[in-house]
């Protein structure tokens, strides 16, 4: 008995061991209530052989109840349970089918189909390799066909089956078969996302189960896959992207003095021991010396593994950089495009702050606009000054950090961000990056016409510095424009590239017919960020010299400009700025205009170095803001 329970045993390890290496297919049901989704399900279910006996029993007894199907079993009643949740109020919006065959493991994303449901067909299709989308034959190509395959091809999944069911109420007709396919793949070259993706057509009946799992006789003329045939054989391990490493790092380990590991998944690429990886933003490289897992210690890793890589030199990494291959990196930014789906009630509006969540990395940001919004019904471009509950648009968003990233359709997980309410921590909307100048490429994420992205570290490294703003600020006549201007002779003596962008020019050319009053030095002040901004990007040291007497203004200019701003107040008292006046602008006593006198200057409480050019040389202030800059080791 006991050798009898040993070979039981064994049996079922085998089996399991089996069943475990299957590969598995996630797929997605799109289709109204009238199209035949639950029966469909349920006729998978039922026809793989995946139903308990007493289920089974409890359903034929139900069918002759319902009398839905006459003297047939109503195989919908398998997931009407979670109907009639929904039509509770009970939040289950996307319920997860499993089942499995000889060939592959299966995970069906069940989710509503009406358009109030958009952002929970988001949900499900974001983790899917296939979409199976039902047609009625009787009404062919509808309004929420065009939707779900839109919302499809949104999320990035390669591989649709077009199920035109209900063709037994048609007698099988081969002219309205074709008539449904044309009509389908018509609309779908307006979808350029759908480009490349491998489209299936099916005729078929979930009541009858003709071409679902058995092929039917009463379609001779049909001699394609049935659908089961196609989710066993469908291609999805080439969806993998093997060529373009990307690591987030979700945990630093260091159980002990002598180990120092970084930890997470492996969102694509394959790495292998000894290969030289740069982490991302900062710019760094080491190489790899070990990979560990729970196991032991490996060669080489692949996509979806979960493993711990050590690295051969002790470099600053944390939670939320990216490993990538030092010869294909992502791209580098904090202002992108993405498309976006809204999942709040509270209206997406540009301007408020959220915490934008990508793999890792957790930043704060906001939407700069809406490039425009797009109605899943007909696929229109508008114009919207916000984005509501259900809706799909093209936006722009601004990061207060720069973060590694890939276009979606390169990298599902590098490429993707969810938005959450700062004040409710609640997940308010869903990502998709477009990288501008990949689109259309199956791209390593950082290569634009083949050749590779100057990266920021690389500017950084050919300048030797690091590029920063330098923001002097303090009433006028406080020697801002001055010691902006020494500093920078004295940084570029020293082989340094940098550029004053001084208030006072800058309102002769982009800040011209701009008033003198707060609001216009305000407005000044984020025009100047803004053009500092990109001359951080280029690698540049900017020393801006401007008033910028709100807090609310600077405060503005630090978010557009990010880590990358030091602020030097010139505490000089306003007697000393009265007595200079080199612009005139106390003598004018034009009302509204002088800060200090006409409004408030609030001093900065926040300034990284404080001087007062009354008691401080313009020598000793240069030293001193040469100083911070080394300090900062940014020079």
């Amino acid at each position: 008995m006991s050798h009898q329970s040993e070979l039981i045993s064994e049996d079922i390890l085998a089996y399991l061991g089996q069943h475990e290496r299957k590969e598995l297919l996630r797929f997605l049901t799109c289709g109204n209530v009238d199209d035949g989704k639950s029966t469909l399900i349920g006729r998978l279910l039922h026809d793989s052989k995946m139903i308990y006996e007493d289920h089974m029993e409890a359903i034929t007894r139900d069918s002759k109840k319902s009398g839905t199907t006459g003297e047939e079993v109503d195989l919908a009643l398998l997931v009407d349970g979670l109907q009639a949740e929904r039509e509770q109020g009970i939040t289950i919006d996307v319920a997860y089918r499993y089942f499995s065959t000889a060939k592959r493991k299966f995970i069906i994303a069940d989710t509503p189909g009406h358009e109030q449901y958009t952002r929970n067909m988001a949900t499900g299709a974001s983790t899917c390799d296939l979409a199976i989308i039902l047609i009625d034959a009787r009404y062919g190509v509808q309004t929420q066909t065009k939707r779900h395959s839109f919302i499809a091809s949104l999320l990035g999944i390669k591989h649709i089956v077009v199920a035109v069911n209900k063709m037994d109420l048609k007698d099988f007709d081969e002219g309205v078969f074709n008539q449904i396919c044309d009509d389908y793949r018509e609309f779908a070259k307006g979808l350029e996302m759908l480009d490349g993706n491998s489209v299936h057509f099916v005729p078929m009946s979930a009541l009858k189960g003709d071409n679902v799992v058995n092929r039917s006789e009463r379609s001779p003329w049909y001699t394609g896959q049935t659908l089961m045939e196609i989710l066993e054989t469908v291609e999805v391990a080439a969806d993998r992207n093997l060529k373009d490493l990307r690591f987030p790092v979700q945990l630093v380990t260091r159980p002990n003095l002598n180990f120092r590991g970084f930890a997470g998944t492996l969102a694509s690429g394959v790495v292998h021991k000894g290969d030289e990886l740069v982490v991302l933003p900062s710019g760094k490289s080491s190489r790899v010396k070990s990979i560990v897992t729970f196991d032991g210690e490996l060669e080489s890793a692949g996509p979806g593994q979960a493993v711990t890589l050590t690295l051969e030199d002790e470099i600053d990494i944390s939670r939320g950089d990216v490993l990538a291959h030092i010869d294909n990196r992502p791209l580098i930014g904090d202002l992108f495009e993405a498309n976006l789906v809204w999942m709040a009630d509270q209206p997406m509006q540009p301007g408020r702050k959220y915490d934008i969540k990508r793999a890792t990395s957790n930043s704060p940001g906001s939407f700069t606009r809406i490039v425009h919004r797009i109605d899943v019904n007909t696929l229109e471009k508008q114009d919207a000054p916000e984005l509501g509950l259900n809706e799909i648009g093209r936006v722009e968003l601004s990061l207060e950090r720069p973060i590694a990233y890939d276009d979606y359709r390169a990298n599902r997980t590098s490429g993707s961000f969810i938005v959450i309410d700062r004040m409710t921590n609640g997940t308010v909307g869903a990502g998709m990056i477009v990288a501008k100048g990949l689109l259309g490429q199956n791209t390593t994420g950082s290569r634009h016409g083949g050749f590779a992205h100057v990266t920021a570290s690389e500017r950084a490294q050919r300048f030797g510095q690091e590029p920063v703003t330098l923001l002097f600020t303090g009433l006028s006549g406080a020697g801002k424009s001055t010691l902006a201007y020494a500093v920078e002779r004295k940084l570029f003596d020293s082989g340094r590239a940098c550029y004053v962008l001084d208030g006072k020019e800058l309102r002769q050319d982009l800040s011209k017919g701009l008033t003198q009053d707060a609001a216009g030095r305000a407005e000044n002040l984020h025009k100047g960020a803004r053009i500092a901004r990109q001359m951080n990007e280029a690698g540049l040291i900017a020393l801006g010299a401007f008033v910028a007497p709100t807090a609310e203004s600077r405060a503005q200019a630090r978010y557009i400009l990010g880590e990358r701003c030091l602020m030097v107040y010139l505490d000089t008292p306003m007697d000393v700025c009265q007595e200079r006046d080199p612009s005139g602008l106390y003598a004018a006593n034009a009302e509204g205009t002088i800060p200090g006198v006409s409004y408030p200057y609030e001093a900065p409480a926040d300034a990284d170095l404080v001087l007062d050019t009354s008691k401080q040389n313009l020598e000793t202030c240069v030293a001193e803001v040469i100083e911070l800059l080394r300090t900062r080791k940014l020079i």
